[in-house]
């Protein structure tokens, strides 16, 4: 079993580890591993405009993801804990994780025939690709929302609220949000990092003058072989770091959590 783990542990380092290899390497054609010293590339990924437009793209794709997941995610989530009981409480969360479930091609596709028509002709706009990237984000944020709501018991604080005389408004903005106030920042970070690295999807629906960074890290691949592994590289570097920052923000979070829950 160890032996296993350690396979399967260099099948997935390996290619990340020649991607920054080529990164690195001044040419790399028909060897094993590439040749010579450079920072050209990352310089080339830095100052080509396609792929500013493209980085830029995604960070603006990535905020409203965020900022939409919140203000969608934590009433949905609220509605589903505080309202919904038994088969109710289950069928909400089985529709809320549908998007999870239906390939990404699927929905996709979907999203072709609907916004390609006369009637609703929005496809390769911004805000649609922002649409498509909440659809498919939202059910990690309403999932890990009402997980912690359960855990934290909240709906035993805002009991104890509403017989103090707080208002349903109140018991919101004193109890509600700064108890998942944690949760909130770590499944920010989550969407993030799935947001900024999504490409299926992005790749059907965005137009010309909104297409993200995977979309474009495509195309980059049909040339220079060291471009395109310094644009995969900044690629895994920022949902990584977005990963490492969700997983951090979980850990510290987690004390806090089961004594709020003791």
């Amino acid at each position: 079993m160890p032996l296993i783990a350690i396979a399967y542990l260099i099948f997935l380092a390996a290619p990340v580890l020649l991607l920054a290899l080529g990164s690195f390497g001044e040419a790399w054609s028909n060897t094993l591993l590439p040749t010579g010293f450079s920072m050209r590339w990352y310089e080339d990924v830095i100052t080509d405009p396609s792929f500013v437009r493209a980085f830029k793209t995604s960070l603006q794709i990535v905020l409203v993801t965020c900022v939409m997941n919140i203000i969608i995610g934590l009433p949905l989530a609220y509605a589903i804990q505080a309202g919904a009981r038994g088969g109710v409480k289950l069928a909400a969360r089985m529709v809320t994780l549908m998007p999870v479930a239906v390939p990404e091609l699927v929905l996709a596709f979907g999203f072709i025939l609907v916004f390609s028509s006369d009637a609703l002709p929005w496809l390769g706009s911004f805000w649609l690709l922002a649409a498509g990237h909440l659809v498919l984000t939202l059910p990690y944020t309403v999932t890990a929302l009402v997980a912690d709501m359960e855990q934290l018991r909240l709906d035993e604080y805002e009991y104890a609220a509403a017989t103090l005389g707080a208002s349903f408004l109140e018991r919101i903005r004193d109890v509600t949000i700064p108890l998942l106030s944690s949760s909130l920042l770590s499944t920010t970070l989550t969407v993030a990092a799935l947001s900024i690295g999504e490409f299926q999807l992005s790749n059907l629906v965005s137009g010309f003058l909104s297409r993200t960074y995977p979309v474009v890290l495509l195309q980059a691949f049909y040339g220079a072989t060291g471009f395109a592994c310094a644009a995969t590289i900044v690629l895994l570097s920022l949902a990584v770091l977005a990963s490492l920052a969700s997983s951090l923000t979980a850990r510290i979070a987690g004390p806090a959590k089961t004594g709020a829950s003791a």
